[in-house]
């Protein structure tokens, strides 16, 4: 599972050891290799945009976790209670040789992430703009970069926050949505079965119910919203869910469907490649050059895994640490690498073929689309990437829905992945919808 990884994997991780200022700028463009120049349509668009994102080319890396203080804080999700004992840390890299002044300031936001009505001061006790101290240039690295580092300040009411960080007269560099939570609802959410006949074997249901007894509720099936995700993501989250029994005798909700709505297609352990070393091959590395700058890896050529049998293996449900095996850390040691990935088809997919995971913010971004080319029936593309470890999946681009994870994947009741709920509410009269109700399930755990 995400959070208690297996101890072989652990010990893999462990013993490699995890409007100011002037604009960012882009120094390094020229000297990128061929296939590393970003797309500039993707960064032109300078307007904000309430969910994970970056605004500009030179800034990659980025991690928002909670600090906990084990090695696998950096997997936790944003999202904390409102006692904020363990902070929300943010961190990220900006490409070049020169340090840049940068702000941070937090957005309130609805339950559908859209700004709400709430002043600064009624969701903060201090002023809303806070200035990036915490940085420090990568030592020993052929690719120049700083390190930002910052922790988010208190907040006083539960609900939806986008981080945002911001250079000279505003420009945004990068947001992060981050959830605080209080719990004021009990729910119950488990693993349940596909009402189907060959759905069984290859979704994931989770049914949930939510008891508000200590809430008075006038009409609860309006009142409350959920959202149910899959491995964090927001790319693929079920929202506008509504109960389909009200227990006014016990208060509580009931979420019990027959037509999917709440079930995900579990598709299959994410495929991986350690790159936390760039003088010997990692698993999942075929060639290796340290002399070039930067440095290039080719990643081993790989198959669809559609028709194959479920193989049972620890993954880090599509996340990534940053680490360099040789000395120091990935924060500021860890050097960049110019990484081709590959993977073998013998006729196109029927839409675009993307690379996705954290690597990725899961969105589908240019950078990471890969090219077919139909004398050697192979996908593959080239990206820079920081030294670490990392887990991903190849999807297919579908108009208007989520991406296709099952075409290149497959899809096995079997595979582990964890699941969380949201609970929000607008109390009669006031102008914000909290976030009353968290809860996470692990289907397929494995034990320690």
């Amino acid at each position: 599972m995400l959070y208690r990884l297996a101890p072989a994997f652990l010990l893999l991780l462990t013993t490699g050891c995890v409007p100011l200022g002037t604009p960012i700028t882009d120094p390094n463009a020229a000297r990128r290799p061929a296939g590393q120049q970003r797309a500039p349509e993707y960064y032109a668009d300078k307007t904000i945009r309430y969910e994970d994102y970056i605004y500009n080319p030179d800034v990659r890396s980025v991690q928002c976790y909670v600090a906990t203080g084990q090695p696998t804080e950096v997997f936790q999700p944003p999202v904390v209670p409102l006692s904020q004992g363990q902070p929300v840390t943010l961190e990220f890299d900006v490409l070049g040789a020169a340090s840049q002044r940068l702000t941070a300031k937090l957005v309130h936001c609805d339950a559908g992430w859209q700004p709400s009505v709430l002043t600064d001061m009624q969701f903060l006790s201090e002023i809303n703009e806070f200035l990036l101290t915490d940085y420090r240039t990568g030592v020993g690295t052929k690719v120049p970069y700083y390190h930002y580092r910052m922790q988010m300040p208190r907040v006083k009411i539960s609900g939806n926050y986008l981080l945002l960080v911001q250079s000279a007269g505003g420009v945004p560099v990068l947001s992060r949505r981050v959830l605080v939570y209080e719990n004021q609802v009990e729910i119950d959410l488990r693993q349940g079965i596909p009402v189907a006949g060959a759905e069984r074997y290859t979704l994931q249901q989770v049914d949930f119910s939510i008891g508000y007894g200590g809430l008075n509720l006038v009409n609860p099936v309006q009142e409350v919203k959920v959202v149910l995700r899959q491995n964090f993501r927001w790319d693929n989250a079920r929202y506008n869910l509504r109960p389909t029994f009200v227990r006014d005798a016990d208060r509580r909700l009931e979420y019990q469907y027959f037509n999917f709505e709440n079930a995900f297609a579990a598709s299959n352990e994410f495929r991986f490649f350690d790159l936390r070393s760039l003088r010997v091959m990692g698993a999942g590395m075929a060639l290796l050059d340290p002399n070039a700058s930067p440095r290039t890896v080719t990643l081993t050529p790989e198959i669809t895994r559609t028709g194959q049998n479920y193989s049972q293996y620890d993954d880090i449900n599509g996340q990534r640490v940053f680490e360099n095996r040789e000395f120091g850390n990935g924060a500021t040691n860890g050097d960049y690498a110019s990484v081709l990935f590959q993977l073998q088809a013998e006729q196109q997919a029927p839409g675009p073929v993307y690379v996705l995971g954290a690597l990725t913010d899961w969105q589908l971004k240019d950078e990471f689309k890969l090219n077919y080319d139909p004398e050697t029936r192979q996908y593959s593309t080239r990206v820079l990437l920081k030294q670490g470890y990392y887990n991903y999946q190849y999807v297919v681009a579908k108009p208007g829905a989520a991406p296709d994870n099952v075409y290149f994947e497959g899809s096995h009741r079997e595979t582990e992945n964890q699941y969380d709920l949201l609970v929000y509410y607008r109390p009669p009269g006031t102008r914000a919808d909290l976030l009353i109700g968290y809860q996470t399930v692990t289907v397929n755990g494995r034990r320690p």
